[in-house]
């Protein structure tokens, strides 16, 4: 898979380290910064992420900050970006299973490398599983058009 990847300065030490999971898992990285642990203003990068997944030319987004939530809420303000923020394993299967989620957010000052590798592979090898849940999916779809 193609995964867009960016951080704020909170969450640069956790992109940095799963740029090198993903990569050992075969996937393809586009970093969209930052690339210090210098402060930056996480909305563009987050912003960036989402369209990059939206427009096509990532699979799917993974989006780091201290606790994920800034991040998330940014990256889901653009339409047809599903972020969902998963600083554990229940959440991250559920995003994916019920959400179809297509942008990852996670806390860097929350988890840990070992546990964001396994909420990372999780949550990029569980399947979206349609049924009563696209109907959900459309709904939302519909609202961002209004």
């Amino acid at each position: 898979m193609r995964i867009a990847i960016g951080a704020d300065h909170a969450g640069f030490l956790l992109k940095e380290h799963l740029k090198q999971t993903l990569l050992r898992l075969g996937h393809s990285v586009d970093d969209h910064g930052t690339h210090s642990e210098d402060a930056v203003d996480y909305p563009p990068i987050c912003i960036g992420v989402a369209r990059a997944v939206v427009e096509g030319r990532a699979d799917r987004g993974v989006v780091l900050g201290g606790s994920g939530q800034g991040e998330q809420i940014a990256a889901n303000k653009v339409p047809g970006a599903r972020a969902a923020l998963c600083n554990d394993l229940y959440t991250a299967r559920l995003s994916r299973q019920h959400n179809d989620a297509n942008v990852l957010s996670i806390g860097g000052r929350i988890v840990a490398f070992g546990l964001a590798d396994e909420i990372v592979t999780l949550w990029l090898d569980t399947a979206f599983e349609g049924g009563r849940h696209q109907r959900r999916i459309d709904q939302i779809s519909e609202a961002e058009k209004k």
